[in-house]
């Protein structure tokens, strides 16, 4: 099966390393490009400092971001697809994607604790 979502992911995010891991895992068919966003000689559809600030992925041609993208990767995953399409839903979306903008907000904590408990 050729992919049908593209997705960008910072392989530096401790936080990011560890959900695609998961994502590639449940991704049995093969339905989603990983793309590592920190990689000079990948592609990048738009400002690279952008497309690692929020999450992004791309379906059906159309770049998407934020809860949006994460929707699109869940799409792609059978087991997560109900999980995608309620977060695609018009009137959930505003919710996915507020707390999609609380989690980058505690983000950068998160992720001092994860290096810090993978170093310990």
């Amino acid at each position: 099966m050729s992919a049908q979502v593209t997705v960008w992911f910072d392989s530096s995010c401790p936080l990011c390393q560890r959900e695609i891991a998961l994502m590639r895992r449940l991704d049995s068919r093969g339905a989603i490009n990983f793309i590592d966003a920190c990689d000079p000689d990948g592609s990048c559809p738009i400002d690279r400092a952008e497309l690692l600030a929020r999450f992004h992925a791309e379906e059906a041609g159309k770049l998407l971001s934020g809860a949006a993208a994460f929707a699109a990767m869940w799409r792609a995953i059978p087991v997560l697809r109900p999980l995608g399409l309620l977060a695609g839903w018009q009137p959930l979306t505003p919710i996915f994607e507020a707390a999609y903008r609380r989690f980058l907000r505690i983000r950068p904590r998160l992720q001092r604790l994860v290096r810090s408990s993978s170093t310990s």
